[in-house]
């Protein structure tokens, strides 16, 4: 059996890096297949195939206008999709049309496997924001010709019945929920935290740069975090899943902390495997990106979410955390922020981890579900 995967992968976002090594060993777990049969389309396919032992082909085929990349791409990769047994598009947030390409690329992998009748899923995905005729169109013939489709959260799920999806959508989670990781004991109290950071309106990575915006949201990490460090006498890490873009955010912060010497900065593009064992290391994780809170929840590490898109705070609606969703907006308007979030962690400890290991076990049954929906995706109607 031959398996192509279809998604934001190789451009050293190790959030979706994190997603993608958890669809490749699920497709390894439900198909007992090599790696050596599945084909990730990928933005860089020689990093691709090295990492995860696999083969790789562009993603698209850039040429001239988003008219002629189609075009090139669909000719290109229909000879690869037509040789293929089944197709995964997803994980990730790419049922959207915010950066324009995004609908009409992975739309034209439907549409490959649909001419080509090779069964597909749609797997797992976050959906929106959707606001063009073109992109509403190209998720709906994705949902209609699909074997399946799921989303990753309840939000993603109303807004695809909203733009006129009328089958059935199960939430089964972040494809990333299935990884496993052993963690060590909590500390008697929690003394450790984990801190990732995104480039909110830096212009060399926003769509739209800001640059009040940005010094805004520096500032309020700033101070929150030396708030935190007075009062509770934490060690804080930072990291990056997007890098070196986030590294070099960290760096802004913590030059305008007061408490620098209580902080590092791990400047290093860590793959997956290495952020999760990172994050069992923690007390607490508090994120600005979905995937370090994603992989904190693996790893039952207590988590604070700066929700700088809507799917931050969704997920943490979903999870039941929306108590630890802090709008990235309101950050620089008060330094306790985080301290008084951690001090309820702290003040009962022990309920803190017995909450972040139900929420483990509770995202773990979703993903036994994505499971099946790949296994009954894969057979041909």
């Amino acid at each position: 059996m031959k398996i192509g995967i279809v998604g934001n992968y190789g451009n050293d976002n190790n959030g979706d890096e994190a997603i993608l090594l958890s669809i490749i060993r699920q497709l390894q777990k439900v198909f007992q297949i090599d790696t050596q049969n599945i084909t990730v389309f990928s933005n860089n396919p020689k990093q691709t195939a090295e990492r995860y032992s696999v083969q790789s082909a562009p993603l698209y085929y850039k040429n001239g206008n988003a008219v002629k990349t189609f075009a090139k791409t669909y000719k290109e990769n229909s000879k690869v999709v037509k040789n293929l047994d089944f197709v995964v598009i997803g994980g990730g947030g790419i049922l959207m049309d915010l950066y324009k390409r995004e609908a009409p690329l992975y739309g034209s992998y439907a549409m490959m496997a649909h001419n080509n009748n090779v069964p597909y899923v749609v797997y797992g995905c976050g959906a929106g924001p959707l606001n063009t005729g073109l992109g509403k169109w190209f998720i709906r013939y994705m949902a209609k010709h699909a074997q399946n489709i799921s989303v990753r959260d309840p939000q993603s799920q109303t807004l695809l019945k909203s733009i006129g999806v009328k089958r059935d959508v199960p939430v089964i989670g972040d494809p990333a929920f299935s990884l496993e990781v052993e963690r060590s004991n909590y500390s008697e109290k929690p003394k450790s935290v984990g801190v990732t950071a995104v480039p909110y309106y830096n212009a060399s990575y926003w769509p739209t740069g800001d640059e009040k915006k940005y010094e805004n949201y520096i500032d309020g990490m700033a101070k929150n975090l030396d708030r935190l460090i007075e009062e509770q006498q934490v060690e804080v890490t930072f990291f990056a899943t997007k890098y070196p873009q986030d590294a070099d955010v960290t760096k802004d912060i913590q030059a305008k902390m007061k408490h620098a010497q209580n902080t590092k900065i791990i400047d290093e593009n860590l793959p997956p495997q290495r952020i999760l064992d990172l994050t069992a290391t923690f007390d607490v994780l508090i994120g600005t990106r979905l995937h370090s809170l994603i992989l904190a929840t693996d790893a039952k590490t207590p988590i604070i979410g700066v929700s700088y898109h809507v799917k931050v705070n969704d997920f943490l609606q979903m999870a039941g955390l929306g108590n630890y969703s802090l709008p990235i907006e309101e950050l620089h308007k008060s330094d306790d922020k985080f301290a008084m979030l951690f001090n309820d962690m702290a003040l009962d400890w022990n309920g803190a981890q017995k909450l972040a290991t139900r929420t483990n076990a509770s995202f773990k049954e979703k993903s036994a579900l994505g499971e099946r929906l790949l296994k009954e995706g894969a057979k041909r109607s």
